[in-house]
């Protein structure tokens, strides 16, 4: 047997052995993937669902409606509870942290529209990337399976057909990444199972970097200044009813400077008693915001 050969029996097995674990998610747009992890249970990419029923297209092409279990947005991930029937679960690796050069298998089935299945390489490992609302997500796998747009949501396996990771974020250069599946996110599917989404504290605002942020003041004449432009004020959000607007410049957050997305996410976090007080300019004016945080209500993140 020539090595081309044994390749193609590689993809055949892996296909034969995970195939029937991979679903479709959504229809016509916003398509993803996703991958069977218990009776009853699908594990997709947060950022596949936009509304709490979702439709989920099976290996064989019969849909059905699936309702959100849980979700955690910043993780991007989600557990969608459908009638599985008789398809397996896939069966998660003991060891999902493989080094540089360890060779995967990524399978997906991009809006139902037929498993695909392709071989690459792990070319870098601990790597982040932010999540749909602009949080980072570290520790993920790169590797570089090709995969079609829809894909998101579908699982990288071992030669054994276990599951390694959960293919998430294009990096737009040939290369993908893959939350680990390991303890931890085993974990948290488990949670999101039994219901228990993941939320994170929030101001309720879109808002821009610091070099868009410094290329708008200019282009009306307001000084330069290191902040965060608010892109948007979610209504009844805290900081709607803290009274930020579109425009306002955040500048520190609970007394530290805000030079980057991180830092307000940070400050967010360690918020204390539910409060956090902002530094922010409106034009060329100092104002000090106090914001008390609650539920949730050209580049623009969400926090």
């Amino acid at each position: 047997m020539g090595a081309l050969d044994g390749i193609q029996q590689e993809i055949q097995q892996v296909a034969e052995r995970a195939g029937d674990s991979v679903v479709g998610i959504g229809q016509r747009w916003g398509i993803g993937s996703g991958v069977v992890t218990g009776s009853g249970q699908v594990l997709t990419n947060a950022h596949n669902v936009r509304a709490e029923e979702v439709e989920v297209t099976f290996p064989d092409g019969h849909t059905a409606t699936g309702q959100v279990l849980g979700h955690d947005i910043d993780g991007d991930i989600a557990v969608i509870g459908v009638e599985t029937g008789d398809l397996p679960a896939i069966t998660w690796a003991t060891d999902a942290r493989p080094g540089v050069g360890t060779p995967v298998f990524a399978l997906a089935n991009p809006g139902g529209r037929g498993l695909r299945v392709t071989l690459g390489f792990v070319t870098g490992v601990e790597r982040s990337f932010r999540g749909p609302r602009g949080r980072r997500i570290t520790g993920s796998i790169e590797h570089d399976a090709p995969l079609l747009p829809g894909s998101s949501g579908g699982p990288i396996v071992t030669a054994d057909a276990q599951l390694l990771g959960l293919n998430t974020n294009r990096l737009g250069e040939g290369f993908y990444l893959a939350i680990p599946a390991d303890e931890a996110l085993r974990g948290r599917v488990d949670a999101l199972g039994r219901g228990e989404s993941q939320r994170q504290v929030r101001l309720g605002i879109g808002i821009a970097p610091v070099d868009v942020a410094r290329r708008m003041r200019r282009a009306v004449g307001l000084p330069d200044a290191e902040g965060l432009l608010v892109r948007l004020v979610e209504d009844d959000s805290p900081a709607s009813r803290a009274g930020l607007e579109t425009g306002d410049l955040i500048v520190q957050a609970a007394g530290k400077p805000v030079r980057h997305t991180d830092d307000l996410f940070r400050a967010l976090d360690a918020a204390a008693n539910g409060a956090i007080q902002l530094v922010i300019l409106r034009g060329a004016d100092e104002r000090t915001v106090d914001v008390q945080l609650g539920g949730a209500g050209g580049d623009t993140r969400e926090a």
